[in-house]
């Protein structure tokens, strides 16, 4: 992670891999059951998706970490809490951490450095984008639909864009990634 040549000034995204010693997966599970609610505690922290070991898929934890700016994450990333924490981890983990910063939706679909896997066709990707796009306008618009009304219609277009790919980026996207991991990851 080169920090120095990373300014953004929006919503961040760490993705965090460790490769569990075999044997400690136990120990590792009860010791990011205690750093997560410490990170939750961070300014600008906005959620945490953890992605354990699936056999023939990936051996690592990953840990998909988002927060509000790159300044917050780097405080935490950097913080002494969490620098204890990680040395707590060191004798269950078989490398030093691997932690990539994304700023970019590229984390929909793919996680970086991830060579072992090529990234899922392109029409999967839009197949899913649209299924994602389509159920939460449909739900957004019209749950928004009561409360908007009286303000100007292009007001009321940026509210709702604005619901719409924050729903898609955080909550529903991960989601349907997972679900559908094996349609878009088809092992050969």
């Amino acid at each position: 992670m080169n920090s120095a040549q990373f300014n953004v000034e929006y919503h961040v995204t760490a993705v965090i891999t460790h490769l569990i010693k075999v044997g400690r997966e136990e120990e590792y599970e009860e010791w990011m059951r205690g750093i997560i609610p410490v990170a939750r505690t961070f300014p600008g922290h906005l959620g945490v998706n953890v992605l354990r070991p699936q056999k023939g898929v990936h051996s690592e934890y990953i840990i998909v970490l988002h927060f509000d700016h790159h300044q917050n994450l780097q405080a935490w990333l950097e913080s002494d809490v969490r620098q204890e924490l990680i040395e707590r981890a060191k004798p269950l983990i078989q490398a030093p951490e691997d932690v990539q910063i994304l700023t970019g939706l590229e984390t929909w679909f793919e996680l970086p450095r991830r060579s072992q896997k090529s990234p899922p066709k392109r029409y999967k990707m839009v197949l899913l984008t649209w299924l994602g796009v389509f159920v939460t306008i449909s739900i957004v618009s019209r749950l928004l639909s009561p409360l908007l009304t009286p303000l100007p219609m292009l007001l009321a277009q940026v509210i709702t864009i604005g619901v719409v790919v924050w729903i898609l980026t955080y909550l529903l996207m991960p989601q349907l990634t997972r679900l559908f991991y094996k349609w878009l990851y088809p092992t050969t």
